[in-house]
C-alpha cells in the first residue's frame, strides 16, 4: 500500500458509487493543487483515514477536475470537509481544523 496515499482519490464519475452508495460513513475532502491550507489538510486527513479504517471511508475530490459535485454541493471555499453518513450530508467543516475536532466529527458519524 503506498504509504503518502492512503484516501480514496473519488471524481464526478465516481462519487455516487463511492460516496451516496457508501455502506459506511464517508469524509470527502474536496481540495485543489493550487491551495496551500489543502495541502497542510492533507497529512491530517490522511492519519484519520488510517485511524478510521474500516469504520469511516475517507476520500479527496479535485475541485478542479471535478466541478459537477463542486458545484451540486456548493462548495466555494476550499478545503471543505464534507461528512456523508447513509447519503446525506450531515456535517461540514470549511478550513484546516485541528485533528482532534475532525477525530469528533467522525465519531459522531459512527454514533
Amino acid at each position: 500500500m503506498n504509504s503518502t496515499k492512503m484516501s480514496l482519490e473519488i471524481s464526478d464519475q465516481t462519487f455516487k458509487e463511492e460516496v451516496l452508495s457508501s455502506k459506511e460513513p464517508v469524509l470527502v475532502d474536496f481540495w485543489a493543487e493550487w491551495c496551500g491550507p489543502c495541502r497542510s489538510l492533507k497529512p491530517i486527513v490522511d492519519e484519520l483515514s488510517e485511524e478510521f479504517k474500516g469504520k469511516v471511508k475517507v476520500a479527496k475530490i479535485d475541485i478542479d477536475a471535478n466541478q459537477e459535485v463542486s458545484v451540486e454541493y456548493g462548495i466555494r471555499n476550499i478545503p471543505t470537509l464534507l461528512f456523508f453518513k447513509n447519503g446525506q450530508v450531515v456535517d461540514k467543516v470549511i478550513g484546516v481544523q485541528p485533528k482532534e475536532k475532525l477525530a469528533e466529527k467522525m465519531n459522531a458519524l459512527l454514533g
